[in-house]
């Protein structure tokens, strides 16, 4: 367990909080990846008069489009945490440079401003 000090100077279990962004990219990742899969083979999206499953599907695609859009938004979020690991600056406001309370922290240990910067 390596402890490290934060600004503000409380103390954070480096190595879990990698872990947990680790596992979070990979659940991330994989459901990106299960999104944004291509149809399967013979599937057909089409439009006709009528609304019907054609339209069905097309519409849940744009939802999905979305949604992997917000988890790929998520990803880069915890790729910066990882990244504020390495360099020595997690816990650090990206936008203001005041510490990120030990609470939102462990809330979202992906966070990279202050709630006041949120």
């Amino acid at each position: 367990m390596e402890l490290r000090h934060v600004p503000g100077g409380w103390p954070v279990d480096r190595d879990a909080v990698a872990g947990r962004l680790r596992a979070q990219r990979e659940r991330l990742a994989a459901e990106i990846e299960r999104l944004t899969a291509p149809p399967e083979s013979g599937a057909t999206v089409s439009f006709g008069k009528r609304v019907g499953d054609g339209t069905t599907e097309a519409v849940e695609r744009i939802s999905t489009t979305a949604t992997a859009r917000s988890l790929a938004a998520s990803l880069g979020e915890v790729d910066r945490a990882l990244a504020k690991l390495d360099d020595g600056t997690y816990g650090t406001c990206d936008g203001c440079g005041a510490a990120i309370s030990p609470a939102r922290l462990e809330a979202r240990p992906a966070a990279a401003v202050c709630i006041e910067c949120a």
